[in-house]
Formats: structure tokens, C-alpha cells, sequence
């Protein structure tokens, strides 16, 4: 009886498992692990190409402004703040082509100074952190430029 009981329990999760609307769209770890391992693909930063930077409207690799609202990836091309939340940039840095990478995997940190509140502050303290954490864990150097 129990053997029947147990039997039918393992064919019903199976029907319903069968039932699924397909694949899920993996979570925000699973994009960020894939995404630390495309990062590997483009060769450690060469200090040697940046080292005398002086004028960061130069700078050729990406470009990351930390905001109260997330993380602003700069597109220099055109001067324009593609905003993205904390789980999203390292998807969108390992999205880029390799030519967006001269200098290695080493990217331009800096923040946003016109915060004013204490809120503001507190918020890009703790996106500042978010953003440190990933990319050190996706073994990007972190190039930080101070605030203008």
C-alpha cells in the first residue's frame, strides 16, 4: 500500500512537472557566473597601456559611474549613461565586443558627486560596494577614478 502511495506521488509530480510552461530564465546568479566566465575570455589588464592616463575622456575600456539608482555604464562614443541595476552590468560588460577591451580586463570605477541627500550617499555606498564585490569576484581590475 505505502509502495502505491509513493508510486503515485512520483507519477503525478511527474505529470505536473510535464506540465511546466518550459525552461525558466536563469536567476541572477546564474547570469552573473556566466557572465564572469565570458570576462575570462578577454586577456588581464595591461597596466603598461593606461598607466599615465592623465585625462580619463581617453580612456578606451569601459566606463562605470556609480549611482543612488545603480550602476551607469558610459558609452563614449556618444557621452550617454546607459543606467542598469547591480545583477545587470557584469552581463552587460561581458556583452561587449572584445575590441571595447584594448587595455585588458580592467574597467573605470568612478561616482556620481552631485549626491546631495544623505540618502543619495548611503545609496551609492552601497551600490559602490555591490559593484566592488562583482567585479573583483569576476577578476576585472577596478581602475578608481575620483569623483569630478
Amino acid at each position: 500500500m505505502h509502495r502505491a502511495r509513493v508510486g503515485m506521488a512520483l507519477a503525478l509530480a511527474a505529470a505536473l512537472g510535464s506540465c511546466s510552461s518550459g525552461p525558466k530564465a536563469p536567476d541572477a546568479a546564474a547570469r552573473e557566473v556566466a557572465a564572469a566566465v565570458q570576462l575570462q575570455t578577454i586577456p588581464p589588464a595591461d597596466p603598461e597601456k593606461y598607466r599615465g592616463m592623465k585625462d580619463m575622456k581617453n580612456w578606451r575600456n569601459p566606463y562605470l559611474i556609480i549611482l543612488p539608482e545603480g550602476v551607469a555604464l558610459l558609452d563614449a562614443s556618444n557621452n550617454e549613461q546607459h543606467l542598469l541595476k547591480t545583477d545587470e552590468f557584469l552581463s552587460e560588460l561581458a556583452a561587449l565586443p572584445r575590441s571595447a577591451w584594448p587595455y585588458g580586463r580592467v574597467v573605470v570605477v568612478t561616482e556620481n558627486a552631485l549626491s546631495s541627500t544623505q540618502e543619495q550617499r548611503v545609496a551609492i555606498r552601497r551600490n559602490k560596494g555591490i559593484v566592488a564585490g562583482t567585479l573583483e569576484s569576476a577578476h576585472v581590475l577596478i581602475n578608481w577614478v575620483p569623483s569630478a
